[in-house]
């Protein structure tokens, strides 16, 4: 219990901090590890060891997709690309369908690709989009991001999902099955509240461009399948990697076909080659935009506070998964009586502790293993179920300690207040939903 209600006003600490004293995430998010740490009794060396091994791991997977993303953004933006991008889908949709659509490209792009790596390929798609339409970024960032996060956690072939119906035994088929529907219902109540709770807050999208400058911007912009490239060859790439993996034999050598998609399908690959496709979008080019001062130099500086910020977190993951709290919390709950709202409770309350959701999933999963007989969870049709029971918890609750808050907080300019007010009671909200629906499929299946 001591670890728990250390984690408790860890988390208090960071809002303390962030919100009422206006302290930079970075430092606040470093000093609440520390703090945790020590007051933990975590041993010295561990401690130093977790600090290193979550800033570098965290940003050894995500730091680079990160700096390319932004400057992918930058030129997509400064080029007048985004905005025509933004205003032919406009046409195509209407100004009031902006959540809608964001949510379903998330919910439909996750699937193959990491939710933080879509936002980021998606988050100049997303931005424009909102400042057309003249809407609050708050509402579509997070009806992009919850879309992102709904298939990232219930469908087969990312890595979380299909690591847990490997563990429990599941048909990964049923599994597939079953989270796509729970999901795109839940996507359903994920953009019904980015709709009324997520735009109850307006922030402006791009504060620093004008009507007037998007006007003059459109006249020299690329074309809006131009445009596109930078954003859907990325996703494609992924897309082609993530079907290589699942299709390919096991134990046997790949062939150089195989290899190169798999290389040219890596997040850092196919975001380099959609850099080099958004090096064309500027109508005359000029040396001068991949200079310090130029578009590039801008891109960098707002990378590298965003960089900071997630490693940050990842410290703060890292401490809490070395200090044990996933295990304190596991043993609480494995012996209750709660059927299939057990596999649900007890990842969410993992992945509230330790951050990752794909962390989280992979932990319940080993830990519902060996209980699936006991617990009358016998045919294929329940072990799919409580994978996606798995799948719902690992969305509950994203909050200081997930690299995904910092991603949507610091890429959408939205403040840490509204981050925690709208995108983790988000997260609460659909995936309870998701698990609810999950139950009521038990009653029934």
């Amino acid at each position: 219990m001591t670890s728990i209600l250390l984690l408790l006003l860890s988390v208090l600490f960071i809002i303390l901090l962030t919100v009422r004293w206006n302290v930079h995430p970075f430092l606040a998010l470093l000093g609440a590890a520390l703090l945790f740490a020590l007051c933990s009794g975590m041993n010295p060396v561990t401690l130093v060891d977790s600090v290193n091994s979550g800033f570098g791991n965290t940003l050894g997977k995500i730091g680079i997709v990160i700096v390319l993303g932004v400057i992918i953004g930058a030129f997509l933006e400064h080029s007048g690309g985004a905005f025509k991008l933004a205003e032919w889908i406009l046409k195509l949709i209407g100004r009031k369908r902006v959540h809608e659509t964001m949510g379903l490209v998330g919910y439909v792009v996750s699937i193959p690709v990491f939710a933080d790596s879509g936002f980021i390929i998606l988050n100049p798609l997303n931005k424009s989009l909102t400042k057309r339409a003249g809407l609050s970024i708050v509402g579509t960032a997070t009806a992009l991001i919850l879309g992102l996060m709904i298939t990232h956690v219930l469908v087969p072939p990312t890595p979380g999902p299909i690591a847990a119906a490997g563990i429990i035994g599941a048909d990964v088929g049923l599994v597939m099955l079953i989270g796509l529907v729970v999901g795109f219902l839940s996507l359903i109540v994920a953009v019904a509240y980015c709709k009324t709770w997520g735009s109850r807050t307006y922030i402006d999208p791009n504060p620093e461009v004008s009507e007037e400058e998007i006007a003059e911007r459109l006249k020299t912009a690329p074309g809006a399948f131009k445009s596109l490239l930078p954003i859907l060859v990325p996703i494609l790439l992924i897309v082609g990697k993530s079907l290589v993996d699942f299709r390919a034999p096991e134990g046997e050598e790949l062939s150089a076909g195989y290899q190169l998609i798999g290389f040219i399908g890596s997040p850092v690959i196919a975001l380099l080659i959609g850099m080099f496709l958004s090096f064309l979008l500027p109508r005359t080019w000029d040396k001068k935009l991949l200079s310090t001062t130029g578009w590039v130099g801008k891109a960098m500086t707002d990378a590298s506070n965003i960089i900071l910020i997630t490693g940050a977190g990842g410290i703060f993951g890292s401490i809490l998964q070395e200090s044990g709290i996933a295990d304190t919390l596991a043993q609480a709950l494995s012996g209750a009586s709660l059927g299939i709202w057990l596999p649900f409770l007890l990842c969410a309350a993992i992945k509230t502790a330790q951050g990752s959701s794909t962390v989280a999933l992979i932990t319940t999963a080993s830990i519902m293993a060996p209980l699936m007989g006991s617990l009358g969870f016998d045919t294929e049709m329940q072990k799919a179920l409580v994978v996606s029971a798995i799948g719902a918890g690992a969305m509950v609750v994203s909050h200081a300690n997930d690299s995904g808050f910092w991603i949507l907080t610091q890429f959408s300019g939205i403040d840490v207040k509204t981050g925690y007010r709208v995108y983790t009671l988000g997260t609460l909200v659909v995936g309870t939903f998701a698990a609810t629906l999950v139950y009521i499929g038990s009653l029934i299946l």
